[in-house]
């Protein structure tokens, strides 16, 4: 069961409470801190900037990119698009500015709950999270100068084989993980789907860096591109397995494709991402 509200869980609902500034512009907080603008940050205030200019649809696909680092003392301004009003579906183009520049494009879709034809592979057979340890604090364990960073998470993940995340390590490119909210799931629909974004930027990149032994401290990876499709309403309620793998890297890009179930094996979200990998 999820427990109470935490005070990382009602950091980031704070973050993704945007301003209104009128003609379908938003302004967000980016948090404070030395470190780079966290990715899932941006593209989950982008959903909620989109789906705040829509009524009764529901996110069902995004695709975005990163243009350029965003940082941690400057607000983040949203400006929507309204790509398109019709009678199943709802578009919208958003483009996220620090200083008057683009940081971050995203395009979304919006839907109504419909019945359909229906079709799903079935989740990979893994061990559950019960005994695995916290990420952060696996992470510590495996680089002998980092420390847990639990004021940034909103979400608890365990790691299935964190030794394969080991400084220099080298392994299939594979990774599996656990997640769940910290917390109780706000009720509003779309503030879930933009937590699941917010997670989905979590643990992929990794998977295409295992067969290369790459030494995350030195050079972290940077996100070019995420894509996410919805297959059913999101329920944080309970843990989400979330399977990836790396099909392809070339030029230092690893493509990463990602698939969240829930713990009784239903698909809830598919999700693809590029990245750039410097080993």
């Amino acid at each position: 069961m999820s427990e109470p509200e935490t005070p990382r869980l009602a950091k980031l609902l704070r973050r993704l409470a945007l301003r209104e500034l009128g003609g379908d512009r938003f302004l967000a907080d980016a948090g404070t801190g030395r470190a780079r603008l966290f990715g899932g940050l941006v593209a989950a205030q982008a959903v909620i900037a989109a789906g705040r200019t829509i009524d009764g649809l529901g996110l069902h696909s995004l695709h975005a990119y990163f243009l350029r680092p965003g940082r941690l003392d400057a607000e983040i301004r949203f400006e929507v698009e309204r790509t398109r009003d019709g009678r199943r579906f709802s578009a919208r183009r958003v483009v996220a500015l620090q200083d008057e520049r683009a940081i971050f494009h995203l395009a979304a879709s919006f839907t109504r709950l419909s019945s359909g034809i229906a079709h799903a592979d079935p989740a990979p057979d893994r061990p559950g999270p019960e005994g695995l340890l916290d990420w952060e604090d696996a992470r510590a364990k495996l680089a002998d100068s980092a420390r847990p960073r639990r004021a940034f998470e909103a979400f608890d993940v365990r790691v299935l084989e964190p030794e394969r995340d080991a400084p220099g390590a080298r392994s299939a490119p594979s990774r599996t993980a656990w997640v769940r909210l910290r917390g109780i799931p706000p009720e509003d629909p779309l503030l879930c789907a933009a937590l699941l974004v917010y997670a989905s930027d979590r643990t992929l990149l990794r998977a295409a860096a295992r067969p290369h032994g790459v030494r995350w401290t030195d050079r972290p990876p940077a996100s070019l591109d995420h894509a996410m499709w919805l297959h059913a309403p999101v329920d944080l309620s309970d843990w989400l397995l979330y399977d990836s793998h790396s099909p392809a890297a070339s030029a230092g890009r690893g493509l990463v494709l990602g698939s969240f179930y829930k713990r009784d094996g239903q698909r809830v979200a598919s999700v693809a991402q590029e990245g750039l990998i410097e080993a």
